[in-house]
């Protein structure tokens, strides 16, 4: 897996940003844009998870990524079943409902790879670098006194 440096360079978050710009389309092309309710919250939803995959890479190491890619999941769900209700109000036809729920499939094993690949990864984030650099500086300090 390539290092990243910036959560802007997941895959996984790409794909979520992708989707938001998905469902904010659907709110200026169809009727959705005139269900307030339904469209803030599926504009909400979709927004929450690329933004959960954003703030766990923030938190610089594998626990708190762990975490925030799992709350992303919870969003991603509510995708899920806020897009059968844009079918089900015929916001949407059944080609571009399963265009879309295919997305969140894909985002779904998305996160639940990188959850394992994090899990089972020697590397444990950048704020950890920091400390095992800090630490050698401080051995390097006290070996010249």
């Amino acid at each position: 897996m390539v290092k990243v440096k910036r959560f802007e360079g997941l895959k996984v978050w790409q794909l979520s940003r992708e989707l938001c710009r998905n469902i904010h389309s659907l709110s200026l092309d169809t009727g959705l844009g005139g269900d307030f309710s339904l469209k803030r919250q599926v504009d909400k939803s979709s927004g929450s998870v690329m933004d959960n995959i954003a703030e766990g890479f923030g938190r610089g190491g594998n626990k708190g990524f762990i975490y925030f890619l799992s709350v992303a999941k919870g969003p991603l769900y509510e995708v899920k079943s806020q897009l059968y209700r844009i079918l089900d109000k015929q916001y949407i036809n059944e080609e571009n409902f399963q265009i879309l729920y295919d997305k969140t499939e894909t985002l779904g094993k998305m996160l639940s790879g990188l959850m394992k690949y994090l899990r089972n990864s020697n590397y444990s984030g950048s704020k950890f670098q920091v400390r095992e650099d800090q630490l050698h500086f401080e051995k390097t300090i006290k070996h010249d006194h």
